[in-house]
Parts: structure tokens; sequence; C-alpha cells
């Protein structure tokens, strides 16, 4: 079968998570319900948090961003396969999959990225409490949160460029149920090492860098906690990081089963099962964690309809 590059003609195929006629109605209404869930939960994060001014702090602003790329990411797969799945089809288009990939690795880099500068919050308020207002300033936070969307946008799209200029087999198949970077290079018919050398950059500043940086932080913060002598500051100290230890684990800990799953085994299905608790699973959980152990989110989520209400009877 002759290489060629793609110009939307010859459409991928993506193999989706099972075969079995059976499980596509199971499949189907599963993950729309998980997808529902992971929209409502976070887009309920994101009103409470600008609706309460007791939440205008820069750790929940932090969160509101987190929810929305929460939200963005899990669109970035979810909506295509269920639209396979309900219509019984596999392709999907040269550009659709070029997009695919471009945002899922924007969305995802958001997330390893908000992680670390969440962490990098906690580190600043537990160990530099005085100094925190005039360091974690909004400006500051702002600027945080553009450069990082400015990195991952440059980055992403020089992945794009470079998957253009690969070839592929017409009808390739992609043992997958969305367009993953690493997938796409492993059936691409052309030489893929520039692409692959890049990926691995890119693994290393979406993925090592941050993790780094929240070891750093959270290192820094267990020291500094040790050094209290009050069980009772140390206790609200850290108890205000546990969310985010929850999120970062669930995050960092599925993301690395991916990594293992693909790297130990040749199964598709372990690979595509990890692949799920990392894309789906882990967003809608999100909302989940830092709502139930975290009471300054329940009082406002509680307070939630009330605001809207007085907003509906002011119009």
């Amino acid at each position: 079968m002759t290489a060629q590059n793609h110009t939307g003609e010859s459409p991928f195929l993506l193999l989706g998570l099972s075969d079995d006629p059976q499980l596509q109605p199971i499949l189907f209404g599963l993950f729309l319900s998980m997808y529902l869930i992971t929209i409502l939960g976070n887009l309920l994060i994101i009103l409470a948090v600008t609706s309460d001014p007791h939440l205008h702090t820069p750790m929940y602003f932090f969160l509101s961003n987190l929810s929305f790329v929460d939200i963005c990411f899990t669109s970035t797969t979810i909506p295509k396969m269920l639209v396979n799945i309900q219509t019984q089809r596999k392709d999907i288009s040269y550009p659709e999959c070029l997009t695919q990939v471009y945002f899922f690795m924007i969305f995802g880099g958001m997330d390893n990225f908000l992680l670390t500068v969440m962490a990098y919050d906690r580190f600043v308020a537990i160990c530099h409490p005085l100094n925190y207002p005039l360091i974690m300033n909004p400006h500051f936070c702002g600027l945080l949160v553009l450069v990082s969307w400015l990195l991952i946008f440059c980055i992403s799209l020089s992945h794009v460029v470079l998957m253009r200029k690969l070839t592929f087999s017409p009808g390739t198949t992609i043992p997958h149920f969305f367009c993953e970077l690493a997938q796409v290079l492993q059936v691409a018919s052309s030489d893929t090492l520039i692409n692959d050398i890049w990926m691995y950059l890119a693994i290393v500043l979406f993925g090592v860098f941050p993790a780094l940086g929240i070891f750093f932080s959270y290192h820094q913060i267990l020291s500094s906690l040790m050094k209290m002598s009050n069980t009772a500051t140390k206790h609200k100290a850290f108890s205000t990081c546990g969310s985010h230890l929850c999120v970062i684990s669930l995050f960092y800990g599925t993301g690395l089963g991916v990594y293992l799953s693909s790297a130990v085994s040749s199964s598709a299905h372990r690979s595509k099962v990890a692949s799920v608790m990392y894309t789906v699973v882990t967003p809608m959980l999100n909302p989940f964690i830092y709502s139930l152990r975290n009471q300054d989110v329940m009082g406002a989520l509680e307070r939630l309809p009330g605001r809207v209400v007085s907003c509906l009877d002011g119009l």
C-alpha cells in the first residue's frame, strides 16, 4: 500500500474501546454520563469561585482555571467518541485528527502547569505567609497563567507542523479512541525521528519539569511544617494542601499508568483503559475532591442558588 500525504480525503480509523456491538450502548451511556458530570461539576466550581467574593484569592483563581481546562480537556476527546459510537463509524478525518492532537496537548499541558502553579501558591502561603499578598498579587497570578498558555500554544503548534510533514497509508488504523500524539506517530509510514525527539522534549517540559516543581514546593512545605511547634497551626496549614495533593496523585498516577502500560505491555486495551482514567475519570473527580474536602467551596456552592435567583430577579 502506497504511503501518501493526507489532505483530508482518506480518513484515519479509530478502533475505539471495544468492537463488541452489545457493549456500544453501555459505553455510550457510561461516557455520556461521565462527560455531563464533568461539565456540570467543573462549571459549578467556576460559577462558585467567580460569584463568591470570599473565593477571590489566588488559590481559587487557579482552581477555576483548572476547572475550565478540565472541561476543554474532556471535550477534546469524548464528543467525537460518542458520535462514532452513536453512528457506528470509526473514521476521523486528517484535519480533525491533527486538531484533536493539538488541543489535547494544549489542555493536557495546561493541567500540568496549573497543578504546578497551585503547588507554588501553597508553598508561598505556608513558607512565606507575610509576603504572600505581595508575591501572589493578581497581576503576577494572571501573568503565570498567560505565560503558560502562550508556551503551550507554541509547543503544541510545533508538533502539528512537524506532523504535517509525515506520510500515512490510506485507511490508517489508530488503536485508540482518540488521536493521541504517540499513537499517531507509531502508525506513520515515514521516518518520525525528529517528531519522536521533539515529543520526548515536550514530555520533559510538560511532565518532568512541572513534577519537579511540585516536588520541590511540597518538600519546602513539609520542612516548614516540621518546624512548627503548634499542632493546630500545623494541621490547618497542611489541610489547605489536602485537595491539591489528591488531585496531583490522581493526575500523575493515571498518567504514569498510561506510560507504564504502553512501555511494559504491548496490549492496546490496557493502554486505552489507562487513558480513560486520566482523560475522563480525573477531570470528573476533581470538582468532587475540591468541594468535599474544602469548606469554603462547599459554602460557596450552597450560596450559589441564592445568588442565581437574585441575578434572575434583577433582570
